[in-house]
């Protein structure tokens, strides 16, 4: 579909046919282009509109898990001191932005060549992956091996990463998920094990191409050196800790009201019931119910010492034995009421 579209054209199609037979008011440029969703001077920062914004609402926006950016900035805080103590250089860790993406536009938008790091979150049952640009890897092996500074990082294309290259960035990925394990640890308890190492981004494959995810860019300068981390978490590895990403802080109970529990449980106890003393109950034919008359006598299966049970509605609360307390008929409850029964009458199930 091309992006600009012929006003007088697409106009007739948009005309409409009064009943008097006059036409209605054709659309300008503006208008269809807005209906459409396009604007020529838009970037990928704006806000999408008209059909556009139906096509990319599959994607779930991250702002829907507002704990993610608490965490990630514990993490930003934490990898800048355990990077500095790694490389005992200067190092600045900055989170340039968090966004939603498709695991298969993501694998085909890593710039190669790069590292990318499979990991496995274990107590969430899934995996992550977490990629290392190329300057960022030669950057890397030139502080920890000695290089000097202000020369720019030598890079060799066309070649694979060496043993050495990958064992050092290997050691690097595992503090950076040391330390995200670490950033989840007030929200959830979390392991991420490093499963493998991969150069090919098909062989990086932790999710369907179709399913979201969640990208987290990172950025990484050693004075005059660096390059960046991105950090891509499935919404498959996030669900089974969804609710407590939704929270706006740390410790939110959603709704929950502490006043208004102390308030409602007072009333509670304050609520008047109707209790009834239920001597026994004889089932008989409609029939026979339909047949009585003034004066007739239905016969009960119940004796003095037969226990009579206390009900409220139709839920049974206790039993207890029918006696006489002065001029009244009392009942002496034998039993206690169960916490079953109370959680039924609160309507707990």
């Amino acid at each position: 579909m091309s992006e600009t579209l012929d006003a007088a054209g697409l106009g007739e199609d948009l005309g409409l046919e009064s009943p008097s037979g006059l036409s209605e008011r054709v659309l300008n440029q503006d208008e269809i282009d807005s209906l459409l969703g396009f604007d020529l001077g838009d970037d990928e920062g704006t806000e999408r509109s008209g059909i556009r914004a139906i096509i990319n609402s599959a994607l779930v926006s991250y702002e829907r898990l507002p704990m993610l950016e608490i965490v990630f900035d514990r993490l930003v805080r934490l990898m800048t001191t355990s990077l500095r103590n790694f490389t005992s250089d200067n190092v600045e860790v900055s989170l340039d932005n968090i966004s939603s993406i498709r695991f298969g536009d993501y694998l085909n938008s890593i710039p190669l060549p790069a590292i990318l790091a499979v990991f496995r979150a274990e107590e969430l049952d899934n995996y992550g992956l977490l990629t290392v640009d190329s300057n960022l890897i030669y950057s890397i092996v030139d502080v920890l091996l000695g290089g000097r500074r202000g020369t720019a990082a030598l890079r060799i294309e066309g070649r694979p990463y060496t043993t050495i290259e990958r064992v050092l960035v290997q050691r690097m990925i595992e503090v950076v998920l040391a330390d995200a394990q670490a950033a989840f640890e007030p929200l959830t308890p979390v392991h991420f094990n490093l499963d493998r190492l991969e150069t090919n981004p098909r062989f990086a494959a932790i999710a369907r191409p179709a399913n979201a995810a969640i990208l987290v860019k990172l950025r990484v300068d050693m004075e005059d050196r660096g390059g960046r981390i991105e950090l891509l978490l499935p919404y498959a590895t996030l669900e089974p800790i969804r609710k407590m990403l939704l929270q706006q802080f740390m410790g939110e109970k959603f709704g929950r009201d502490n006043i208004w529990e102390s308030h409602l449980a007072t009333e509670l106890w304050t609520t008047q019931l109707e209790v009834r003393a239920v001597l026994d109950e004889h089932q008989v034919p409609l029939s026979e119910v339909l047949e009585l008359k003034v004066g007739d006598t239905i016969m009960l299966n119940a004796t003095p010492d037969t226990p009579v049970s206390l009900r409220c509605g139709t839920v049974p609360l206790t039993q207890g034995r029918m006696g006489r307390r002065g001029q009244h008929i009392a009942v002496q409850v034998d039993k206690p009421v169960t916490e079953a029964v109370a959680r039924k009458l609160a309507g707990g199930g």
